[in-house]
Protein backbone atom coordinates (compact mmCIF):
# COMPACT_ATOMS: atom_id res chain seq x y z
CA UNK A 1 0.00 0.00 0.00
CA UNK A 2 1.37 3.35 -0.87
CA UNK A 3 1.84 5.73 1.65
CA UNK A 4 0.49 9.85 1.22
CA UNK A 5 3.26 12.36 1.59
CA UNK A 6 1.52 13.76 4.28
CA UNK A 7 1.50 10.32 6.56
CA UNK A 8 5.27 9.86 4.78
CA UNK A 9 6.74 11.74 8.38
CA UNK A 10 4.87 8.82 10.16
CA UNK A 11 7.84 6.40 8.66
CA UNK A 12 11.47 6.04 8.14
CA UNK A 13 14.25 5.98 10.55
CA UNK A 14 16.74 3.32 11.14
CA UNK A 15 15.35 1.84 14.05
CA UNK A 16 11.95 1.40 11.93
CA UNK A 17 13.85 0.85 8.22
CA UNK A 18 15.58 -1.89 10.52
CA UNK A 19 12.40 -4.24 11.07
CA UNK A 20 10.65 -3.41 7.80
CA UNK A 21 10.95 -7.11 6.21
CA UNK A 22 8.82 -8.81 3.69
CA UNK A 23 9.32 -9.26 -0.10
CA UNK A 24 11.84 -6.80 -0.40
CA UNK A 25 13.81 -7.40 2.98
CA UNK A 26 17.73 -7.56 2.66
CA UNK A 27 18.82 -10.71 2.81
CA UNK A 28 20.42 -11.05 6.77
CA UNK A 29 22.92 -13.61 5.25
CA UNK A 30 24.59 -11.32 2.95
CA UNK A 31 28.29 -9.91 4.25
CA UNK A 32 28.19 -5.91 3.66
CA UNK A 33 31.63 -4.29 3.39
CA UNK A 34 31.24 -2.20 6.60
CA UNK A 35 33.02 1.38 7.82
CA UNK A 36 35.88 -0.25 10.09
CA UNK A 37 34.62 0.26 13.28
CA UNK A 38 30.96 0.14 15.28
CA UNK A 39 28.56 3.05 14.95
CA UNK A 40 25.67 4.94 12.92
CA UNK A 41 27.37 5.83 9.80
CA UNK A 42 24.23 7.89 8.65
CA UNK A 43 24.23 10.39 11.20
CA UNK A 44 23.73 13.36 8.29
CA UNK A 45 20.91 11.61 6.59
CA UNK A 46 19.69 10.97 3.25
CA UNK A 47 18.52 12.92 0.19
CA UNK A 48 17.32 12.96 -3.23
CA UNK A 49 17.24 15.31 -5.95
CA UNK A 50 17.12 16.86 -9.34
CA UNK A 51 13.78 14.37 -10.11
CA UNK A 52 13.27 13.40 -13.69
CA UNK A 53 10.54 11.65 -15.04
CA UNK A 54 12.23 8.79 -15.57
CA UNK A 55 15.02 9.13 -13.01
CA UNK A 56 16.33 10.55 -9.88
CA UNK A 57 19.99 10.92 -7.95
CA UNK A 58 19.64 9.64 -4.88
CA UNK A 59 22.62 10.77 -1.83
CA UNK A 60 23.81 10.00 1.89
CA UNK A 61 27.08 10.69 3.07
CA UNK A 62 28.67 8.11 5.48
CA UNK A 63 30.22 9.59 8.86
CA UNK A 64 30.47 7.95 12.18
CA UNK A 65 31.79 11.37 13.89
CA UNK A 66 30.26 13.92 11.80
CA UNK A 67 32.52 16.41 13.47
CA UNK A 68 35.54 15.16 13.50
CA UNK A 69 38.07 18.12 12.82
CA UNK A 70 40.00 16.57 9.94
CA UNK A 71 36.59 16.50 8.09
CA UNK A 72 36.29 13.17 7.36
CA UNK A 73 33.68 12.10 9.47
CA UNK A 74 35.33 9.34 11.52
CA UNK A 75 35.59 7.29 8.55
CA UNK A 76 38.17 4.95 7.23
CA UNK A 77 40.82 6.31 4.71
CA UNK A 78 39.75 3.35 2.24
CA UNK A 79 36.48 2.92 0.58
CA UNK A 80 33.10 1.29 1.95
CA UNK A 81 30.30 -0.54 0.23
CA UNK A 82 27.09 1.37 0.22
CA UNK A 83 23.86 -0.88 -0.39
CA UNK A 84 20.45 0.83 -1.41
CA UNK A 85 17.02 -0.36 -2.41
CA UNK A 86 14.06 2.10 -3.98
CA UNK A 87 10.88 0.49 -3.29
CA UNK A 88 7.01 1.70 -4.52
CA UNK A 89 6.01 1.95 -0.54
CA UNK A 90 7.37 2.70 2.64
CA UNK A 91 7.51 -0.71 3.89
CA UNK A 92 9.93 -1.79 0.85
CA UNK A 93 7.40 -4.91 0.29
CA UNK A 94 8.02 -4.04 -3.27
CA UNK A 95 11.22 -2.90 -4.56
CA UNK A 96 12.23 -1.62 -8.06
CA UNK A 97 16.15 -1.73 -7.67
CA UNK A 98 18.61 -2.88 -5.26
CA UNK A 99 22.06 -2.25 -5.80
CA UNK A 100 25.51 -0.86 -3.91
CA UNK A 101 27.78 1.89 -4.94
CA UNK A 102 31.56 2.79 -3.30
CA UNK A 103 31.88 5.46 -0.84
CA UNK A 104 35.17 6.77 -1.00
CA UNK A 105 37.43 9.10 0.72
CA UNK A 106 38.12 11.10 -1.72
CA UNK A 107 34.52 12.23 -1.98
CA UNK A 108 33.87 12.57 1.80
CA UNK A 109 32.42 9.30 1.62
CA UNK A 110 29.34 10.64 -0.06
CA UNK A 111 27.81 8.44 -2.61
CA UNK A 112 25.47 9.73 -5.23
CA UNK A 113 23.56 7.04 -7.48
CA UNK A 114 21.15 8.01 -10.35
CA UNK A 115 18.30 5.65 -10.36
CA UNK A 116 17.11 5.42 -14.14
CA UNK A 117 13.77 3.40 -15.68
CA UNK A 118 11.51 4.80 -12.84
CA UNK A 119 8.20 5.49 -13.90
CA UNK A 120 6.94 9.28 -14.50
CA UNK A 121 5.04 10.72 -11.99
CA UNK A 122 5.69 8.10 -9.60
CA UNK A 123 6.05 8.06 -5.53
CA UNK A 124 9.42 5.82 -4.52
CA UNK A 125 10.84 5.31 -1.21
CA UNK A 126 14.58 4.56 -0.71
CA UNK A 127 17.03 3.78 1.56
CA UNK A 128 20.60 2.50 2.22
CA UNK A 129 22.48 0.05 4.16
CA UNK A 130 26.45 -0.44 5.23
CA UNK A 131 26.83 -3.75 7.57
CA UNK A 132 24.31 -3.94 10.10
CA UNK A 133 23.27 -0.30 9.94
CA UNK A 134 20.21 0.82 7.73
CA UNK A 135 19.37 4.32 6.79
CA UNK A 136 16.23 6.51 7.49
CA UNK A 137 13.51 6.16 4.62
CA UNK A 138 13.61 8.66 2.13
CA UNK A 139 10.79 9.48 0.16
CA UNK A 140 11.14 10.83 -3.85
CA UNK A 141 9.18 11.18 -6.74
CA UNK A 142 10.21 11.71 -10.61
CA UNK A 143 8.46 14.71 -13.07
CA UNK A 144 5.53 13.84 -15.55
CA UNK A 145 6.79 12.91 -18.99
CA UNK A 146 7.73 15.74 -21.17
CA UNK A 147 5.01 15.62 -23.44
CA UNK A 148 2.41 15.06 -20.79
CA UNK A 149 0.16 17.74 -19.29
CA UNK A 150 0.00 17.41 -15.27
CA UNK A 151 -2.61 18.87 -13.72
CA UNK A 152 -0.63 20.51 -11.37
CA UNK A 153 2.77 21.06 -9.74
CA UNK A 154 3.22 21.55 -6.27
CA UNK A 155 6.54 22.92 -4.98
CA UNK A 156 8.50 25.35 -1.89
CA UNK A 157 11.02 27.13 -2.27
CA UNK A 158 13.61 28.32 0.08
CA UNK A 159 17.26 29.65 1.05
CA UNK A 160 19.23 31.44 3.68
CA UNK A 161 19.99 28.85 6.25
CA UNK A 162 21.73 30.51 9.30
CA UNK A 163 22.81 27.88 11.66
CA UNK A 164 23.71 30.52 14.42
CA UNK A 165 20.51 32.92 13.83
CA UNK A 166 18.15 30.53 14.92
CA UNK A 167 16.20 27.11 15.11
CA UNK A 168 15.17 25.19 11.81
CA UNK A 169 11.60 24.48 12.97
CA UNK A 170 10.68 26.09 9.29
CA UNK A 171 11.90 22.55 7.73
CA UNK A 172 9.79 20.67 10.05
CA UNK A 173 7.34 22.29 8.52
CA UNK A 174 7.88 22.33 5.02
CA UNK A 175 8.86 18.33 5.63
CA UNK A 176 5.37 17.75 6.10
CA UNK A 177 3.79 19.60 3.45
CA UNK A 178 2.07 17.84 -0.18
CA UNK A 179 5.01 18.56 -2.42
CA UNK A 180 6.68 17.39 -5.63
CA UNK A 181 9.61 19.21 -4.96
CA UNK A 182 11.98 21.45 -3.23
CA UNK A 183 13.59 24.10 -4.96
CA UNK A 184 16.54 25.73 -2.42
CA UNK A 185 18.33 29.28 -4.18
CA UNK A 186 21.20 29.29 -1.97
CA UNK A 187 22.95 30.12 1.55
CA UNK A 188 22.55 26.38 2.32
CA UNK A 189 25.34 27.40 4.93
CA UNK A 190 27.40 30.29 5.55
CA UNK A 191 31.03 30.52 5.81
CA UNK A 192 31.81 32.89 9.00
CA UNK A 193 33.03 31.16 11.74
CA UNK A 194 29.99 30.43 15.45
CA UNK A 195 31.71 31.60 18.43
CA UNK A 196 27.87 32.95 20.28
CA UNK A 197 24.60 32.41 18.66
CA UNK A 198 20.99 33.13 18.82
CA UNK A 199 20.41 29.67 20.42
CA UNK A 200 22.25 30.78 23.55
CA UNK A 201 24.99 28.43 23.89
CA UNK A 202 28.71 28.75 23.04
CA UNK A 203 29.40 26.66 19.78
CA UNK A 204 32.69 24.10 19.62
CA UNK A 205 36.18 26.25 19.24
CA UNK A 206 36.56 23.60 15.83
CA UNK A 207 33.75 26.04 14.48
CA UNK A 208 35.09 29.38 15.78
CA UNK A 209 36.97 29.89 12.39
CA UNK A 210 35.84 31.29 9.06
CA UNK A 211 36.05 28.61 6.27
CA UNK A 212 38.91 28.16 4.41
CA UNK A 213 39.76 24.53 3.34
CA UNK A 214 37.87 21.34 2.26
CA UNK A 215 38.00 20.32 6.12
CA UNK A 216 36.09 23.03 7.22
CA UNK A 217 33.54 23.62 5.13
CA UNK A 218 33.11 19.56 5.70
CA UNK A 219 32.53 20.48 9.16
CA UNK A 220 30.84 23.50 8.39
CA UNK A 221 28.28 20.88 6.20
CA UNK A 222 28.10 18.85 9.26
CA UNK A 223 27.03 21.17 11.61
CA UNK A 224 23.95 22.21 9.35
CA UNK A 225 23.24 18.62 8.18
CA UNK A 226 22.54 17.04 11.69
CA UNK A 227 20.01 19.15 12.57
CA UNK A 228 16.73 16.99 12.44
CA UNK A 229 14.23 19.68 10.99
CA UNK A 230 16.73 20.03 7.79
CA UNK A 231 17.17 15.91 7.42
CA UNK A 232 13.33 15.76 7.81
CA UNK A 233 12.50 18.14 4.62
CA UNK A 234 15.61 16.90 2.86
CA UNK A 235 14.03 13.22 3.40
CA UNK A 236 10.56 13.73 2.52
CA UNK A 237 11.27 15.45 -1.06
CA UNK A 238 13.41 15.65 -3.93
CA UNK A 239 15.21 18.49 -3.52
CA UNK A 240 16.43 20.99 -6.78
CA UNK A 241 19.77 22.80 -5.44
CA UNK A 242 21.84 25.81 -6.18
CA UNK A 243 24.13 27.95 -4.49
CA UNK A 244 24.72 31.84 -3.76
CA UNK A 245 27.38 33.55 -1.99
CA UNK A 246 27.66 32.07 1.37
CA UNK A 247 28.24 28.58 0.19
CA UNK A 248 31.90 30.09 -0.50
CA UNK A 249 32.46 33.15 0.44
CA UNK A 250 29.86 36.47 1.13
CA UNK A 251 29.48 38.63 -2.45
CA UNK A 252 32.10 37.08 -4.44
CA UNK A 253 31.96 37.45 -8.01
CA UNK A 254 33.87 34.98 -10.30
CA UNK A 255 37.08 35.04 -9.69
CA UNK A 256 37.28 37.93 -7.12
CA UNK A 257 36.77 37.11 -3.86
CA UNK A 258 35.19 39.57 -1.68
CA UNK A 259 37.38 42.92 -0.81
CA UNK A 260 38.77 42.52 2.78
CA UNK A 261 42.07 41.79 4.02
CA UNK A 262 42.32 37.48 3.77
CA UNK A 263 44.80 35.82 2.00
CA UNK A 264 42.09 34.86 -0.68
CA UNK A 265 42.27 38.66 -2.61
CA UNK A 266 44.85 36.85 -5.22
CA UNK A 267 41.91 35.31 -7.60
CA UNK A 268 44.47 32.36 -7.66
CA UNK A 269 44.08 31.58 -4.20
CA UNK A 270 40.53 32.55 -4.62
CA UNK A 271 40.16 29.67 -6.90
CA UNK A 272 41.67 27.20 -4.56
CA UNK A 273 39.11 28.16 -1.97
CA UNK A 274 36.25 28.05 -4.57
CA UNK A 275 37.50 24.60 -5.63
CA UNK A 276 37.21 23.23 -1.87
CA UNK A 277 34.08 24.74 -1.24
CA UNK A 278 32.35 23.24 -4.53
CA UNK A 279 33.67 19.51 -3.67
CA UNK A 280 32.12 19.76 -0.02
CA UNK A 281 28.80 21.53 -1.39
CA UNK A 282 29.00 17.98 -4.01
CA UNK A 283 29.61 15.61 -1.38
CA UNK A 284 26.72 17.36 0.72
CA UNK A 285 24.14 17.71 -1.43
CA UNK A 286 22.07 15.21 -3.99
CA UNK A 287 23.34 16.75 -7.24
CA UNK A 288 23.91 14.31 -10.34
CA UNK A 289 27.47 13.81 -12.00
CA UNK A 290 26.74 16.60 -14.24
CA UNK A 291 27.02 19.02 -11.05
CA UNK A 292 30.62 17.07 -10.14
CA UNK A 293 32.99 20.30 -9.67
CA UNK A 294 36.05 20.02 -11.76
CA UNK A 295 38.22 21.92 -9.53
CA UNK A 296 37.16 25.43 -9.12
CA UNK A 297 34.47 24.95 -11.71
CA UNK A 298 31.04 23.52 -11.53
CA UNK A 299 27.78 23.17 -14.11
CA UNK A 300 24.58 24.37 -11.85
CA UNK A 301 22.40 25.76 -14.18
CA UNK A 302 20.35 23.22 -15.85
CA UNK A 303 16.23 22.98 -17.12
CA UNK A 304 14.23 20.23 -15.71
CA UNK A 305 10.81 20.09 -17.14
CA UNK A 306 7.95 19.44 -15.24
CA UNK A 307 5.56 17.98 -18.32
CA UNK A 308 4.50 20.94 -20.70
CA UNK A 309 3.33 22.81 -17.87
CA UNK A 310 6.31 24.34 -16.36
CA UNK A 311 10.29 24.53 -17.25
CA UNK A 312 11.88 25.29 -13.84
CA UNK A 313 15.25 27.20 -15.21
CA UNK A 314 17.94 26.62 -12.24
CA UNK A 315 20.72 30.07 -12.98
CA UNK A 316 24.42 30.53 -11.49
CA UNK A 317 24.56 34.19 -10.41
CA UNK A 318 27.92 33.80 -9.11
CA UNK A 319 30.53 31.65 -11.15
CA UNK A 320 30.37 33.72 -14.28
CA UNK A 321 29.65 37.37 -13.10
CA UNK A 322 31.72 40.20 -13.90
CA UNK A 323 32.65 42.30 -10.60
CA UNK A 324 29.98 44.28 -8.54
CA UNK A 325 29.72 47.73 -9.87
CA UNK A 326 31.32 50.68 -7.48
CA UNK A 327 33.15 48.66 -5.23
CA UNK A 328 29.98 46.90 -4.65
CA UNK A 329 27.96 48.17 -1.51
CA UNK A 330 24.91 50.64 -2.63
CA UNK A 331 24.05 53.41 -4.51
CA UNK A 332 22.50 56.32 -5.80
CA UNK A 333 25.35 57.48 -8.27
CA UNK A 334 26.88 54.59 -9.48
CA UNK A 335 26.08 54.81 -13.35
CA UNK A 336 28.82 51.65 -13.81
CA UNK A 337 25.72 49.83 -13.34
CA UNK A 338 23.89 50.41 -16.47
CA UNK A 339 27.22 49.80 -18.01
CA UNK A 340 26.00 46.79 -21.34
CA UNK A 341 29.73 45.11 -20.42
CA UNK A 342 28.73 43.82 -16.90
CA UNK A 343 27.01 40.55 -16.49
CA UNK A 344 25.40 38.50 -13.98
CA UNK A 345 25.35 35.30 -16.49
CA UNK A 346 28.20 35.07 -18.46
CA UNK A 347 28.31 35.10 -22.44
CA UNK A 348 27.79 31.46 -22.56
CA UNK A 349 24.86 30.78 -20.11
CA UNK A 350 22.70 33.65 -20.96
CA UNK A 351 22.88 32.48 -24.49
CA UNK A 352 21.97 29.51 -23.10
CA UNK A 353 19.18 31.09 -21.35
CA UNK A 354 17.57 32.92 -24.41
CA UNK A 355 17.61 29.64 -26.32
CA UNK A 356 16.16 28.30 -23.56
CA UNK A 357 12.89 30.89 -24.22
CA UNK A 358 12.86 30.37 -27.57
CA UNK A 359 12.71 26.42 -27.42
CA UNK A 360 10.52 25.78 -24.77
CA UNK A 361 6.91 25.21 -25.07
CA UNK A 362 5.99 25.25 -21.24
CA UNK A 363 3.39 27.00 -20.16
CA UNK A 364 5.43 28.29 -17.43
CA UNK A 365 8.76 29.26 -17.20
CA UNK A 366 10.37 29.26 -13.63
CA UNK A 367 13.95 30.70 -13.46
CA UNK A 368 15.60 29.85 -10.00
CA UNK A 369 17.68 33.18 -9.28
CA UNK A 370 19.56 34.21 -6.30
CA UNK A 371 19.48 37.82 -5.85
CA UNK A 372 16.82 39.90 -6.41
CA UNK A 373 16.02 40.87 -10.12
CA UNK A 374 13.19 43.10 -10.13
CA UNK A 375 14.53 46.96 -8.97
CA UNK A 376 14.52 47.57 -5.01
CA UNK A 377 14.99 51.16 -5.04
CA UNK A 378 14.96 52.31 -1.29
CA UNK A 379 14.67 55.61 -0.85
CA UNK A 380 11.04 57.26 -1.55
CA UNK A 381 11.20 60.08 -4.31
CA UNK A 382 13.02 60.66 -7.46
CA UNK A 383 16.26 59.44 -6.13
CA UNK A 384 17.09 55.18 -7.12
CA UNK A 385 18.89 54.28 -4.62
CA UNK A 386 19.83 50.21 -4.39
CA UNK A 387 22.35 47.90 -3.66
CA UNK A 388 24.61 46.65 -6.23
CA UNK A 389 25.31 42.99 -5.96
CA UNK A 390 21.95 42.14 -7.18
CA UNK A 391 20.49 42.73 -10.41
CA UNK A 392 20.42 46.09 -9.75
CA UNK A 393 23.93 46.40 -10.04
CA UNK A 394 23.77 44.68 -13.97
CA UNK A 395 20.68 46.66 -15.29
CA UNK A 396 21.40 46.09 -19.35
CA UNK A 397 21.66 42.34 -18.93
CA UNK A 398 18.53 42.39 -16.67
CA UNK A 399 16.41 44.55 -19.43
CA UNK A 400 18.29 42.24 -21.81
CA UNK A 401 17.05 39.22 -20.36
CA UNK A 402 13.57 40.54 -19.57
CA UNK A 403 12.97 42.00 -23.61
CA UNK A 404 13.95 38.68 -24.49
CA UNK A 405 11.67 36.96 -22.47
CA UNK A 406 8.60 39.17 -23.84
CA UNK A 407 10.25 39.04 -27.57
CA UNK A 408 10.29 35.05 -27.73
CA UNK A 409 6.77 35.01 -26.87
CA UNK A 410 7.27 33.53 -23.05
CA UNK A 411 3.39 32.73 -22.33
CA UNK A 412 4.48 33.00 -18.01
CA UNK A 413 7.84 34.06 -16.78
CA UNK A 414 7.85 33.93 -12.96
CA UNK A 415 11.24 34.51 -11.07
CA UNK A 416 11.55 32.48 -7.83
CA UNK A 417 14.35 34.48 -5.80
CA UNK A 418 16.52 34.17 -1.91
CA UNK A 419 19.02 35.84 -0.71
CA UNK A 420 17.01 39.20 0.68
CA UNK A 421 15.80 37.68 3.98
CA UNK A 422 12.33 38.97 2.92
CA UNK A 423 9.48 38.06 1.50
CA UNK A 424 8.15 40.09 -1.86
CA UNK A 425 6.26 39.68 -4.42
CA UNK A 426 6.51 42.03 -7.13
CA UNK A 427 6.15 42.47 -11.10
CA UNK A 428 8.74 42.38 -13.52
CA UNK A 429 9.49 45.28 -15.71
CA UNK A 430 11.31 45.91 -19.12
CA UNK A 431 12.68 48.87 -18.24
CA UNK A 432 12.61 50.24 -15.28
CA UNK A 433 13.98 53.71 -16.09
CA UNK A 434 10.68 54.17 -18.23
CA UNK A 435 7.47 54.69 -16.01
CA UNK A 436 5.61 53.08 -18.95
CA UNK A 437 7.64 49.88 -19.79
CA UNK A 438 5.47 46.96 -19.82
CA UNK A 439 5.09 44.48 -17.43
CA UNK A 440 6.89 41.47 -19.03
CA UNK A 441 7.18 38.88 -15.67
CA UNK A 442 6.72 38.06 -11.81
CA UNK A 443 8.73 37.94 -8.99
CA UNK A 444 8.24 36.05 -6.02
CA UNK A 445 11.13 36.71 -3.59
CA UNK A 446 11.24 34.24 -0.30
CA UNK A 447 12.53 35.06 2.86
CA UNK A 448 15.29 33.06 4.83
CA UNK A 449 15.03 30.12 6.76
CA UNK A 450 16.62 31.29 9.80
CA UNK A 451 19.01 34.43 8.57
CA UNK A 452 18.20 37.54 10.69
CA UNK A 453 16.87 36.16 13.53
CA UNK A 454 13.23 36.14 14.46
CA UNK A 455 12.28 39.22 12.36
CA UNK A 456 9.00 41.50 11.79
CA UNK A 457 5.95 41.50 9.66
CA UNK A 458 6.87 44.97 8.27
CA UNK A 459 9.95 47.25 8.97
CA UNK A 460 10.54 51.09 8.18
CA UNK A 461 12.77 49.57 5.31
CA UNK A 462 9.90 47.66 3.89
CA UNK A 463 7.53 50.73 3.97
CA UNK A 464 10.17 52.67 2.38
CA UNK A 465 10.23 49.61 -0.75
CA UNK A 466 6.56 49.68 -0.91
CA UNK A 467 6.84 53.38 -1.30
CA UNK A 468 9.32 53.70 -3.03
CA UNK A 469 8.74 50.38 -5.92
CA UNK A 470 5.21 50.56 -7.65
CA UNK A 471 5.77 47.55 -8.98
CA UNK A 472 6.47 45.94 -4.96
CA UNK A 473 2.99 44.82 -4.03
CA UNK A 474 3.99 42.61 -0.98
CA UNK A 475 6.33 43.16 1.58
CA UNK A 476 7.32 41.30 4.70
CA UNK A 477 9.98 40.13 7.03
CA UNK A 478 9.36 37.18 8.91
CA UNK A 479 11.34 34.01 8.63
CA UNK A 480 9.66 30.62 6.36
CA UNK A 481 9.74 29.71 2.81
CA UNK A 482 7.11 30.21 -0.40
CA UNK A 483 5.04 27.31 -1.28
CA UNK A 484 3.58 27.63 -4.14
CA UNK A 485 0.97 25.77 -6.35
CA UNK A 486 0.34 26.20 -10.18
CA UNK A 487 -1.75 24.61 -12.93
CA UNK A 488 -2.65 25.86 -16.41
CA UNK A 489 -4.56 28.80 -15.78
CA UNK A 490 -2.91 30.33 -12.43
CA UNK A 491 0.27 30.39 -10.24
CA UNK A 492 -0.29 30.52 -6.11
CA UNK A 493 2.51 31.70 -3.98
CA UNK A 494 1.48 31.25 -0.11
CA UNK A 495 4.30 33.08 2.28
CA UNK A 496 4.44 30.47 4.94
CA UNK A 497 5.92 32.26 7.90
CA UNK A 498 6.91 31.59 11.74
CA UNK A 499 6.74 33.98 14.49
CA UNK A 500 9.92 33.40 15.83
CA UNK A 501 13.62 31.03 15.51
CA UNK A 502 15.60 31.93 18.21
CA UNK A 503 13.40 29.02 20.27
CA UNK A 504 12.30 26.20 19.22
CA UNK A 505 8.76 24.91 18.04
CA UNK A 506 7.37 27.98 16.28
CA UNK A 507 4.19 27.16 14.42
CA UNK A 508 3.32 27.91 10.86
CA UNK A 509 1.19 30.04 9.19
CA UNK A 510 0.65 31.94 5.53
CA UNK A 511 0.82 35.37 6.19
CA UNK A 512 -0.15 36.10 2.27
CA UNK A 513 -0.61 34.51 -1.20
CA UNK A 514 -0.15 36.15 -4.46
CA UNK A 515 -1.87 35.43 -7.56
CA UNK A 516 -0.49 35.18 -11.04
CA UNK A 517 -3.37 34.34 -14.05
CA UNK A 518 -2.05 32.76 -17.10
CA UNK A 519 -0.90 35.42 -19.64
CA UNK A 520 -1.19 37.99 -17.02
CA UNK A 521 2.45 39.25 -15.86
CA UNK A 522 0.93 40.99 -12.65
CA UNK A 523 0.84 39.83 -9.53
CA UNK A 524 -2.58 40.56 -7.04
CA UNK A 525 -3.92 39.13 -3.47
CA UNK A 526 -5.08 35.27 -3.78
Amino acid sequence: MSVSRRRFLGYGGAGTAAVLLGTGAWDASTTYAVPGRAGNPFTLGVASGDPRYDSVVLWTRLALDPFAVDGRGGMPAKPVRVEYEVARDAQFRHVVRRSSVLATPELGHSVHPEIHGLQPDHEYYFRFRTGQEISATGRTRTTPHPFSSPRELRFAFASCNAWQDGFFTAYDHLAAEDLDLVVHLGDYLYESGVRTNRRGVVTDPRFHTETFDLARYRLQYSLYKSEAPLQAAHAAHPWIHTIDDHEVENNWAGDLSQADTEPDQDPAVFRVRRAQAFQAMYENMPLRHDQMPSGPDVRLHRRLPYGRLADITMLDTRQYRSDQPCGDGDSSTCDDRFDPDNTMLGGKQKAWLLDGFRRSNARWQVLGNQAPMGQTDWTPGPETRVWLDPWDGYVAERNEVLGAAQDAGVRNLVVITGDRHQNYALELKRDYADPGSATVGTEFVGTSITSGGDGADTTTQGEQFLAANPHLKFFNSQRGYVRVSVDRNRWRSDFRVVPYVTTPGAPISTRASYVVEDRTPHVHVG
